[in-house]
């Protein structure tokens, strides 16, 4: 059997497994159900893609939340890429920039930090995961999980700006 046959027949045997996760992972993002589908299944598209390459990597549940993640960023880009005459009106008059910049900072911090450092803390902070379900998700013990993130978070800190402002 082909490198190419057993990552997809590994797709879709991770399927049922993975597909609340990451379904999961869009709703808490986007807080939209049909954004939040349509991301999905872009998401798992991907990962079929990816299994047909010549060389497939191997697809694992967070290495389907790092396909996820890259899918929200182009969501994003494409949904705020608004020509300048044409920049909307917003509905709420309610300022939420402070937030706004909160995040788009931490998520600077985030795209900073190594790989596993970025999962494990989006698993247990943005998925609300516990350490025993990050554990399992990246296929580590609980005692190696709450080591790296004690690791994850000291890092984090280490390159947030002074007073959370760039």
């Amino acid at each position: 059997m082909s490198a190419q046959t057993e990552s997809a027949r590994a797709l879709l045997t991770l399927y049922d497994e993975a597909l609340p996760v990451v379904y999961g992972y869009f709703v808490r993002r986007c807080g939209d159900r049909g954004t939040a589908e349509d991301l999905t299944s872009e998401t798992f598209l991907a990962a079929m893609d990816a299994a047909r390459k010549p060389a497939p990597p191997p697809i694992t549940v967070p290495w389907l939340i790092g396909v996820a993640r890259h899918k929200l960023a182009d969501h994003y880009r494409r949904r705020f890429s608004v020509p300048v005459g044409e920049v909307p009106e917003t509905a709420d008059p309610v300022d939420d920039w402070d937030a706004e910049l909160d995040r788009i900072v931490a998520e600077a911090v985030l795209a900073r930090l190594p790989e596993h450092h970025r999962t494990v803390l989006a698993l247990r902070y943005m998925d609300d995961r516990t350490v025993p379900e990050c554990a399992e998700l990246i296929g580590r013990t609980v005692h190696a999980t709450e080591a790296l993130l004690v690791r994850a978070r000291r890092a984090f800190r280490s390159h947030y700006p002074e007073g959370g402002k760039p």
